[in-house]
């Protein structure tokens, strides 16, 4: 198998953590998504153990997507790989899943979009990175 880069997919699992801060903010959708999920606030966990397991997941997520990929993808590809993984594969489950929890729409539109535009970051960083 041929090895993937490191460093890309620390950068991808990066922009990833920081476009969940951007998004989840209360600049963006982070009101809307509390509202839309019935909580007071957002994350209500012990803050470094949300943002550690929340790195550890972005870095299992990139880190797949690189050998799915594979080394050196042409920059279309990864960005349609991406958008087949965060729309096809992502968001349709998170909507299987929503249906069954009887959750709303909104949220799924938040999660899922975030979702989709996570996977796209993550094709641009890898079709880009060689």
């Amino acid at each position: 198998m041929d090895v993937i880069n490191l460093w890309a997919v620390l950068v991808a699992a990066g922009s990833s953590f920081l476009l969940g801060g951007l998004g989840y903010s209360p600049a963006l959708f982070g009101r809307a998504w509390c509202r839309a999920a019935g909580a007071a606030e957002m994350g209500q966990g012990h803050p470094a153990r949300v943002f550690v397991v929340s790195f550890a997941f972005a870095l299992v997520a990139a880190a797949a997507f690189a050998v799915w990929l594979g080394p050196e993808p042409p920059l279309v590809a990864a960005l349609g790989n991406g958008l087949v993984a965060g729309t096809g594969f992502v968001a349709a489950s998170f909507g299987i899943n929503y249906q069954f929890a009887d959750r709303g729409v909104r949220l799924w539109l938040i999660d899922g979009g975030y979702h989709a535009v996570q996977f796209l970051l993550f094709g641009a960083v890898l079709g880009v990175w060689h």
